[in-house]
């Protein structure tokens, strides 16, 4: 019988199958042996030892598509990246970071702003420009107003929300069908609100918002894939206040950055770092709002960061040692 690891916990595995059962499995001891671990979302060959209590072990591994290091999971198509777009506001480069670890893995990413229904000035709007501008899906909805919509029968999109760009439920739901896609978003963004309204059988703990910080009360403690229809997925992971960047040069920065790519060819120097050097595709695109300010300010943001992980790298400290000799 073959599944999919949806949970891992303290060395059982929690596997789905398609007559929609969850077996608490363990993985054999030649994965041990193999070096070899089981992930969320692995899909696998498992061995039914008791039918009644949906007990089984893991038998073979099958093979992965795609693994993310952070969060550890398989098989993953896509990412969702929840950020509100008003209490909290949004911290653009808390994002840019997320994007940047999902460029280097190689998974598309979806920016979805939430709590449209208190975003009073429109700013949501402003944040879909700046990264539907950079080549990402961008939407906003509002999970409070989908939910209470769900409950009195009506759509979501009725009551004093606007829909803009298609900003609604069905149209993320459309974006996530048959695919399995890892969530994220710090805390306090409504993301496990938001998930409620993706699942149907199932209600997760949510945590308030601390009236004194602003941040939310974590809720989601461990990595787990949902199912909410067939052949669907959603990963949802515990949220996040800080991302680290130190598993790379600051020389690849602007690679991970869609928008720099199209005017670099304009740069006059080879390794331009579009930080100081005087005649500057990037700059310019800046200058003309081709490329917006605040994507270019937490690039030389997280420049400076990358540069001062390893100020020293580069330098030939033997070269120096030997003038000094001299």
């Amino acid at each position: 019988m073959q599944g999919k690891i949806v949970k891992g916990i303290a060395g059982f595995y929690y596997v789905h199958t398609a007559e929609n059962n969850i077996y608490e499995c363990k993985a054999k001891g030649v994965f041990r042996k193999d070096g070899r671990k089981p992930l969320v979302g692995d899909d696998v060959e498992l061995e039914v030892l008791d039918e009644e209590k949906l007990l089984g072990n893991i038998r073979e591994l099958l093979p992965r598509t795609s693994e993310l290091i952070r969060p550890a999971v398989a098989n993953v198509d896509q990412a969702l990246v929840i950020f509100s777009i008003v209490k909290p506001q949004p911290n653009l480069n808390l994002l840019d970071r997320f994007l940047i670890m999902m460029e280097q893995q190689g998974i598309p990413c979806i920016i979805c702003f939430n709590k449209l229904d208190i975003d009073e000035e429109g700013a949501g709007q402003r944040y879909e420009e700046i990264y539907r501008s950079c080549g990402y899906q961008t939407i906003q909805v509002s999970a409070k107003i989908w939910s209470a919509g769900k409950q009195s029968g009506e759509t979501a999109d009725k009551g004093n929300i606007q829909n803009t760009s298609g900003g609604s439920m069905e149209r993320l739901m459309t974006l996530l069908q048959g695919k399995t896609t890892t969530v994220a978003g710090p805390s306090g963004v409504g993301k496990s609100s938001l998930i409620n309204c993706l699942q149907q059988n199932r209600v997760m703990e949510t945590g308030g918002i601390s009236t004194k910080i602003e941040r939310g009360k974590h809720t989601t403690r461990h990595s787990e894939l949902i199912a909410i229809s067939e052949d669907t997925y959603i990963l949802d992971t515990p949220g996040f206040s800080s991302l680290s960047l130190f598993d790379m040069d600051k020389e690849e920065l602007a690679g991970f950055f869609p928008e720099f790519v199209r005017e670099e060819q304009y740069c006059k120097f080879a390794g331009c770092s579009h930080i100081h050097e005087p005649v500057c595709g990037i700059r310019d695109a800046v200058a003309e709002e081709r490329i917006s300010k605040e994507r270019y300010e937490n690039y030389c943001l997280l420049y400076e960061e990358l540069k001062n992980v390893n100020p020293y790298k580069g330098k030939n400290f033997s070269s120096e040692k030997e003038g000094k000799r001299r």
